[in-house]
């Protein structure tokens, strides 16, 4: 077996587990992708299953975490945009419904979409992700203690497992 081959087997176990794993937070935002290459472009769609009660989402706020790199959000119908930076990076991206009617209900799903360079370390990365609805608001933003599985917390901030790149030179792109 190549490299390479062994590489994709890897990956597509560590998919296998990172699903699996995930299942008991289906409620929770998360992203659609939970496994990607060190250094690699990244579609990272963040998945909205549910708003606070019956209060509409109004807006979703989502941190880049430290050394994600270029980050850009894909524009939504209906929704502004706004990005804070940091240095020339990008921080966080804000998307808010400009109209009641824009809102999402409880009874819809939605995606929140962005694109970035992920850091060439390897390693679990955490998005904290703010929902703000109408009346109230849940902040998707805890992270696990040493050992602690994530379906163990309330708000789990959504969960990324980097990959170690492949030594055929310089990170594929994950668009």
């Amino acid at each position: 077996m190549t490299s390479i081959a062994i590489k994709s087997v890897a990956a597509s176990a560590l998919l296998i587990c990172a699903a699996a794993s995930f299942s008991s937070a289906q409620a929770h935002i998360v992203l659609e992708y939970q496994v990607a290459m060190a250094g690699s472009y990244y579609k990272a769609t963040f998945k909205v299953g549910h708003a606070c009660g019956n209060s509409p989402i109004r807006q979703i706020v989502v941190n880049v975490p430290a050394g994600v790199q270029g980050a850009k959000p894909m524009p939504k119908p209906g929704w502004a945009l706004e990005i804070a930076r940091e240095s020339n990076e990008v921080r966080r991206i804000t998307w808010t419904a400009r109209t009641r009617e824009d809102a999402l209900p409880n009874d819809y799903y939605d995606e929140f979409v962005l694109q970035a360079r992920l850091p060439q370390q390897p390693g679990p990365l955490y998005w904290p992700v703010s929902q703000i609805c109408e009346q109230g608001r849940i902040d998707w933003a805890e992270l696990p203690a040493p050992g602690q599985p994530l379906s163990a917390l309330k708000a789990p901030a959504a969960y990324l497992e980097i990959l170690p790149a492949d030594g055929a030179g310089g990170g594929g792109h994950n668009h």
